[in-house]
């Protein structure tokens, strides 16, 4: 019995690699390999641009896209989610390295993927989903907005040693190095976010009509080739420009090595937070972008016997779709190991996710192949990434947070309720202003406050008249009676504590057919609604009581505390016993 339990409790571990190998062909595997390879192109310059941004060296970003990309595609629930590391991470990244160094952030992201694993372990994938829409977009916006303004050091070529993590602080160390603007590094970066603006919007529009080979050219991706002729700009003009090389040295072309930091246990409590802060952003991340990868239609190979028979049994989620929890294990298991051999911390990927399915991907062996595409570009190619300009990185780096944000989300405020607006800005202020972690807590409090006032604005109290029940003919100050509408919670127990200041002389009937929820309080004001009765000498009879409300009704001992003739199927026999006693 306790097995069976258990198995109900916990996630099964599954990764979804497993239900589409069966029925796998030469021809998926082309497609996957194709498609990983294009995707390994597109990650190369984004891995190192989120690492440099961060506060990292290059290397970080690649050693991150490299193992957790592939144990994020080997281990995942989903089919196409390419996992790796991400925009959304920089901000935080970049204040724990800056607050408590970089042996604490491996220790940080480790925590963050124990504390995926477990959630995805105890089946806490779905409870991502309730977390409100204003919240996301909030502190979305609020990370795009910070992107943006730690890339203004490199897209200017300020002379600035550092760029201070709170915001006030960053306004005013950049506003004081605007003196030492670099005229070469602001010309390649505007070139390069023109370049890629006109490559990832206006190409597609032209067409082959206008331009004949824009169906062909517009299949590589925009980012290689912005940094490709950036690159290539700066070396023939030898414009005075910071590259990869002048400031870290270059990328070292070997494996990541294994690395135990050097850390104080006492430290470690602090981390609690940055690490939770982690986990939940990590946790959101990587289940909106598994939900985008589900609506990305692609042939895909059949599910298997097995995958089948665990499906019909209620075992797991549809083959098309993403499985939450093994999702979440597999990004606990990526962020426990990445940082230990120079990684950052990871999560699913949009833009690298949905550029895997439209290139044909049809399994997780294409992030696979993704990864190990990354990894022979490090030992190969690694000495050509030192002449690459940060100036170019900061300008993808702004395309990408801007098409991050959802802006229309400010203009369009005007179409909601106040709640959330106030929901959505405080979100982003916070965010922007204060921290991240603080943001996502008041955005959660502030939602959840909301939904309360909402849930119980909708439960209420009707009074019974006569003209509806004939019964109460006569009874007036005698017999009162009660429709409850909704659920009877924490914050709608008023409606029954009011009705102990107006109790009838003989019986209160009240009707709970259209209650759809009691809970522990619900329940706990019925039973002393019930008390204050018996010490009046006032008959309190029950009617309708089903589903939900009629089980806690029972375990809680209400039934039990009132004689079964106050207990009565619909209000036509409770006000029959009530004009009978």
């Amino acid at each position: 019995m306790r097995a069976a339990d258990s198995h109900r409790t916990l996630a099964a571990f599954r990764p979804k690699l497993l239900d589409t190998l069966p029925g796998y062909t030469r021809a998926h595997l082309a497609r996957d390999v194709g498609a990983g390879i294009t995707v390994g192109v597109v990650a190369l310059p984004l891995a190192m641009a989120f690492a440099i941004a961060s506060g990292l060296k290059p290397e970080a970003g690649l050693f991150t896209a490299i193992i957790a990309g592939f144990l994020i595609s080997a281990l995942g629930g989903s089919r196409v989610q390419i996992g790796g590391p991400a925009g959304a991470f920089i901000v935080i990244v970049y204040g724990i390295l800056e607050r408590y160094g970089l042996a604490n952030l491996i220790i940080a992201t480790a925590m963050s993927g124990v504390l995926l694993f477990l959630m995805g372990l105890f089946r806490l994938g779905t409870l991502i989903r309730f977390i409100p829409i204003a919240v996301v977009i909030g502190f979305t916006n609020g990370i795009a907005v910070l992107i943006l303004l730690s890339q203004v050091k490199d897209f200017l070529g300020l002379e600035l040693a550092s760029v201070p993590a709170s915001f006030f602080a960053m306004l005013t160390a950049l506003g004081g190095a605007l003196h030492t603007l670099n005229p070469a590094a602001l010309a390649l970066s505007v070139g390069t976010l023109a370049l890629l603006i006109v490559w990832q919007h206006a190409m597609p529009r032209l067409g082959p009509q206008k331009l004949p080979f824009s169906g062909k050219l517009s299949v590589i991706p925009g980012t290689i080739v912005a940094l490709a002729l950036a690159t290539g700009v700066s070396e023939l003009l030898g414009l005075p420009v910071e590259t990869i090389g002048s400031r870290f040295g270059g990328i070292a072309a070997s494996l990541p090595a294994f690395v135990w930091p050097e850390f104080s246990w006492s430290t470690v409590r602090f981390l609690l937070m940055p690490a939770l802060t982690l986990a939940l952003l990590g946790a959101i991340e990587s289940l909106l972008c598994a939900r985008i990868a589900d609506g990305l239609g692609t042939d895909r190979p059949p599910a298997g016997a097995g995958a089948a028979a665990r499906e019909g049994a209620g075992g797991s989620t549809p083959p098309d779709r993403h499985d939450p929890n093994q999702e979440l294990m597999a990004q606990g298991i990526a962020n426990f190991v990445t940082p230990f051999f120079g990684g950052m911390p990871a999560t699913g990927t949009i833009a690298r996710t949905v550029t895997n399915a439209k290139s044909g991907a049809v399994s997780p062996v294409a992030g696979m192949v993704h990864a190990l595409t990354l990894l022979a570009v490090v030992l190969v190619a690694a000495p050509l990434a030192s002449h690459i300009p940060l100036a170019a990185l900061a300008a993808i780096l702004v395309y990408v947070a801007w098409n991050m944000g959802e802006w229309r989300a400010f203009v369009q405020l005007r179409q909601y309720r106040l709640p959330y607006r106030l929901t959505l800005l405080a979100v982003f202020g916070l965010t922007v202003i204060v921290d991240l972690t603080v943001a996502v807590e008041v955005g959660l409090i502030a939602a959840c406050l909301t939904f309360i006032y909402r849930i119980s604005s909708l439960s209420r109290a009707e009074a019974v008249s006569a003209q509806d029940q004939p019964a109460l003919a006569g009874q007036d100050g005698l017999v009162r009676a009660w429709r409850l509408y909704g659920a009877l919670f924490f914050g709608a127990v008023k409606l029954v504590e009011d009705m102990e200041q107006q109790l009838p002389a003989r019986a209160l009937v009240l009707d709970l057919k259209n209650l759809i929820y009691v809970d522990s309080s619900g329940v706990d004001t019925l039973l002393d609604l019930a008390r204050h009765c018996q010490q009046r000498g006032v008959r309190l009879i029950l009617c309708g009581l089903q589903h939900q409300p009629l089980d806690i009704a029972r375990r809680s001992g209400l039934l039990a505390a009132l004689p079964a003739s106050d207990v009565c199927p619909d209000l036509a026999g409770g006000l029959a016993a009530a004009s009978a006693s």
